[in-house]
């Protein structure tokens, strides 16, 4: 009768202690015990997240962005990067270009690598007048040569990009974007509940505004592939936020029954039993990205895979940050503003308050929350059952050297012992 109450005493003490000093930090973050408090310092994390938020807003606003040509129209000009006196540099380019033009190139690049690298001009929309110009220009002053390994006019290209193609894409994007939102906006709300909802939208707010802000920043061109990445990104930061959701689902499931911990430190339990998933997911992903990284960079040189793993990288890193720092700690938040979570807060802080361990709640919580009576009852018997087990009984055990007495019922008739014999 009495080991039952001492297993549950010894199990709580172990729970308490589990993320002790004993234990190193990477034992503490793959055995996920909960010593890491995340949803506990939450306003930190507000603190933070909001700081972050408002440098992306002003970024956005200040400095604006920088679209490539594909949103604001122009014309870009391409030739082979070997000419006949060797390889062509880029303030070569950009020397000819204002010359001819009189005015700067918005930009000229080098892309790929050996034979197959091709020097790309960006400008604003020239005429045909002023595109012919400038390739017999180019043609004069370098020689680029062709395929066949001979100078050539014709390996100088231009194309014209219309500004409405651009916005065509813009539009596009952005009803995509509303329609990603809604679908899930559904799902969450079918598959969990109203305020994961309001939590996994308000995360993924926060990684497209950051990571925006971050192109406005540092000034990092606007393409289409960044408009593909940042829909890209928004389903892993998706994800990331339903892997921690769902053992907060798991974790707070009929917590209202219990009062060993409270809501939030079910979630923040949840978030730390998570936390080695989380990474090994945003490293899996990253390691692809940064891969892909390399090979348009150093090897290929093609600015659109540039583009479209560079908004990944950013977008995967932020996402973590939100699905661990932000969703969780602001589901947290709206669900302490329901009376059934204060209800269950109050119990759990009143079962840990020397003294008050084995009172009846008050009549106040018993009308909002009829299983308060129950569990009162249940903590009163553990706490009489565990004093019990922490009292030993009274015996009478014989003093040391004496001599045992005898019970004297054990004692049987002499009368029947000898009929018996007869």
């Amino acid at each position: 009768m009495a080991s039952k109450p001492e297993t549950k005493i010894v199990e709580a003490d172990v729970d308490s202690k589990t993320a002790g000093p004993q234990h190193s930090f990477l034992s503490r973050l793959y055995t996920g015990t909960g010593a890491f408090e995340v949803v506990g310092r939450r306003r930190l994390w507000y603190g933070v997240s909001g700081a972050i938020m408002a440098i992306a807003v002003l970024a956005i606003v200040i400095r604006g962005f920088t679209f490539g040509i594909d949103f604001k129209g122009g014309t870009t000009v391409s030739m082979p990067s070997t000419g006949s006196a060797g390889t062509i540099q880029v303030n070569q380019v950009e020397d000819v270009f204002h010359k001819t033009i009189g005015k700067d190139p918005e930009s000229v690049v080098t892309v790929g690598k050996g034979s197959s690298a091709t020097v790309q001009i960006r400008s604003e929309t020239l005429s045909n007048e002023q595109t012919e110009k400038l390739r017999n220009a180019l043609f004069d002053a370098f020689h680029p040569k062709g395929a066949d390994g001979n100078p050539s006019k014709k390996a100088i290209s231009d194309a014209a990009v219309s500004e409405t193609w651009g916005g065509q894409i813009t539009t596009k994007a952005v009803i995509a974007l509303v329609v990603f939102l809604v679908l899930v906006a559904v799902y969450i709300t079918i598959r969990y509940e109203r305020y994961m909802t309001l939590s996994a939208l308000a995360a993924m707010i926060f990684d497209l505004t950051v990571t925006a802000g971050v192109y406005a920043l540092v000034g990092f061109e606007v393409t289409p592939a960044t408009v593909i990445g940042l829909l890209t990104i928004l389903g892993f930061s998706l994800y990331d936020t339903v892997i921690v959701f769902d053992k907060v689902e798991e974790n707070t499931h009929g917590f209202q029954h219990t009062t060993r911990r409270t809501f939030a430190e079910q979630a923040n339990l949840a978030v730390n039993q998570t936390f080695m998933r989380s990474i090994n997911t945003s490293l899996i992903s990253v390691l692809p990205v940064v891969a892909l990284m390399v090979v348009a960079v150093w090897l290929l040189g093609v600015g659109t895979l540039k583009d479209l793993a560079l908004v990944q990288l950013i977008g995967i890193i932020v996402g973590t940050y939100s699905s661990i720092f932000f969703a969780t700690p602001l589901l947290v938040t709206l669900r302490e503003r329901t009376e059934l979570v204060r209800t269950h807060t109050r119990r759990v802080l009143r079962r840990r308050s020397p003294g008050t361990a084995a009172e009846k709640p008050a009549a106040k919580d018993e009308a909002t929350d009829p299983d308060a009576e129950e569990d009162s009852d249940a903590t009163t018997d553990e706490v009489t059952e565990a004093v019990a087990v922490s009292k030993p009984a009274v015996t009478n055990k014989p003093a040391p050297g004496a001599r045992p007495a005898r019970p004297t019922s054990a004692r049987r008739p002499t009368g029947k012992r000898n009929a018996g014999k007869r």
